[in-house]
């Protein structure tokens, strides 16, 4: 196993050049660094002089990607490729535009994220699993199709309708909690509350419905009818047996996400006023601040590629018979 988890981490290492590379070339060819002057000086006439100043602050005068001008290895090394993209490997983001450190935001803004993302996480995992095995338990009866209904009609709502309705409804009508905001401590958790549960019931339609269809698929096959054949319960079959195999198409959709929760919610930080990651990312893309968004892709890249390694692993850890190599 540590031989195929060496190979799939070497296996990174040019995935996340590609990615830097077409992240760079978005960012750099098609605005240039006078374009992004141009955009966070925001005046409709900038004089040439305010737009080299602003490059020289903040290092966008150097030449792209090839220095001629500079000595040796400074040819490479002293250019905007360098400076911006190459040492983001070393987790070296740099500043924002708006002078503050990347990196020290980025940890700020962790915990609150993460304050959404894991309850969010394992409470909409363990509702949409013990939804989609109630509608296979009654399968082919009225609560299994009223069920399906209500997935497909769950799906059909705008995810912007949950936050919106969810705000009207219980904080303004019912008053129960804080529309929006953040704090610190034990009293983060009346600011929480809403969009976690927000959160997973807008997603209880889709995730219900993908896992009822693995269960059904598993539920015909000979191991299942052998299992009722030696007299088990049709609940012991459903956990024990047709849970178990089912694991593997269910941790190949939530293992790969856990990583990812790291980044935020872009929609639920940024309409209940919560400082992490998603809305900071959102700030950034609003502010034309293209040194924290090319953070964000590369954190991203990052993690997902640590999911996916998560998830083979995974793999080997529900069914035996799975080997990395």
């Amino acid at each position: 196993m540590i031989a195929y988890i060496i190979r799939r981490l070497l296996y990174a290492i040019p995935i996340l050049i590609g990615v830097n590379l077409i992240t760079f070339l978005l960012f750099f060819v098609v605005n240039s660094p006078d374009d992004i002057a141009r955009m966070q000086l925001g005046a409709k006439r900038v004089t040439p002089e305010a737009i080299e100043k602003w490059k020289a602050e903040r290092g966008y005068d150097k030449p792209l990607v090839w220095n001629a001008d500079a000595p040796g290895v400074a040819k490479a090394t002293d250019t905007i490729l360098f400076d911006k993209s190459v040492r983001m490997f070393a987790l070296d983001f740099g500043r924002a535009d708006d002078g503050r450190d990347i990196a020290l935001e980025i940890k700020s803004r962790m915990g609150p994220s993460l304050a959404i993302a894991i309850p969010t996480f394992i409470l909409g995992l363990f509702v949409t699993v013990s939804f989609a095995l109630l509608l296979v338990f009654f399968r082919n009866t009225a609560l299994d199709v009223g069920g399906v209904v209500l997935c497909v009609a769950a799906m059909s709502i705008s995810g912007l309708f949950y936050i919106i309705g969810g705000q009207y409804l219980v904080s303004k009508v019912w008053n129960l909690v804080p529309i929006s905001g953040y704090s610190g401590g034990l009293d983060a958790g009346k600011f929480l509350v809403l969009p976690v549960l927000i959160s997973v019931i807008g997603g209880i339609g889709a995730s219900a419905r993908w896992y009822r269809t693995l269960f059904l698929e598993e539920i015909n096959k000979d191991y299942v009818r052998t299992a009722r054949a030696k007299g088990l319960s049709e609940l012991r079959v459903l956990f024990r047996h047709v849970l178990k195999n089912a694991m593997i198409p269910i941790l190949t959709g939530v293992v790969v996400v856990i990583p990812l929760l790291f980044m935020g919610s872009l929609l639920l930080e940024s309409f209940f006023g919560i400082p992490g990651l998603g809305s900071y990312t959102i700030d950034a893309i609003g502010s034309q601040d293209f040194a924290v968004v090319r953070s964000m892709v590369f954190i991203g890249s990052v993690l997902y590629i640590v999911g996916l390694l998560l998830t083979d692993i995974s793999y080997t850890l529900v069914d035996p018979r799975v080997r990395l190599n």
